[in-house]
């Protein structure tokens, strides 16, 4: 019983500590955040709703939040992501019209390496929701099609620092895709008012490459105009999910623009002391 106490102070003076560099110096992790919005146009298809394939336009905003962990602020950054967006899409006879909105939040962790000439790599892994659906204007029975699921994704980015004749910039691409997770899908034909009813086996399914894709890219590029950074770039969504012989597929792209910048939360009693405190930004 004495070894673990020992063990359990040890721990609880350690943590703290790790706060410290080994030198003494105390790590200060600003927070990276980002406002976007986003506009571009859509594909929308789910078999469930109508055969038809419809296309239009997309709308979104999202918002970021990168920053260095705690127990190792030099090689492991945490991401906070949430997002919503719209699509709406027409047939080709123009003569119906498909609206798609979605709200996705997702938290992760990744390692960072950094290399030669500006350049850093993260990878690591997240976990994500979505919540949306997809309406049918025409259809009178079924016209809505709810989209909810759970991942484990696979995540990370590549960032290049560099200059655009005297104009800091900073070049960054960033990518998800999902390896595991559970997602809703009714029947083919079952009506959602079956389900109010009671019929509700069935409902759920593992998510898992062969029936459930979704990858998420962007590209931006931060210009360092002032203390607050103007974000211009360029973003992709491709959603494709197949079960219960329900095929649904949304495509989404648009052209990002939002501002960026780092916010450091210290004490007004501390301040930050440059001979004792060290920054390590998100990126």
């Amino acid at each position: 019983m004495g070894r673990w106490i020992r063990a359990a102070a040890w721990l609880l003076f350690l943590v703290p500590a790790g706060l410290m560099a080994d030198d003494g110096v105390r790590v200060i992790r600003p927070v990276n955040a980002a406002y976007q919005i986003e506009a571009g146009t859509s594909h929308i298809a789910d078999t469930y709703l109508s055969p038809l394939k419809y296309a239009g336009w997309h709308f979104g905003g999202s918002y970021e939040r990168m920053q260095a962990m705690k127990f190792s602020p030099d090689s492991w950054r945490q991401q906070l992501r949430a997002s919503v967006e719209m699509n709406s899409g027409d047939n080709r006879a123009r003569n119906n019209s498909m609206l798609y909105g979605n709200l996705s939040v997702s938290w992760g962790m990744m390692r960072v390496w950094r290399i030669p000439y500006g350049i850093s790599v993260a990878v690591g892994g997240q976990v994500g929701g979505d919540l949306g659906a997809v309406y049918n204007q025409r259809n009178s029975n079924n016209p809505v099609a709810l989209k909810a699921d759970v991942t484990l994704d696979l995540t990370g980015y590549a960032t290049w620092h560099t200059r655009l004749w005297r104009l800091p910039v900073m070049l960054r691409w960033q990518t998800s895709l999902p390896v595991a997770g559970a997602f809703f899908s009714p029947e083919y034909d079952e009506l959602y008012y079956e389900i109010y009813l009671g019929n509700r086996s069935g409902l759920a399914h593992m998510a898992w490459p062969g029936n459930f894709f979704r990858w998420n890219n962007v590209v931006t590029a931060d210009l360092d105009v002032s203390y607050t950074k103007l974000r211009v770039g360029f973003s992709s969504r491709i959603y494709s999910t197949e079960v219960n012989g329900i095929t649904t597929r949304i495509f989404s792209y648009g052209f990002v623009l939002g501002v960026s910048g780092d916010w450091i939360s210290v004490s007004r009693r501390r301040g930050v002391d440059d001979e004792t405190s060290r920054i390590v930004y998100a990126y």
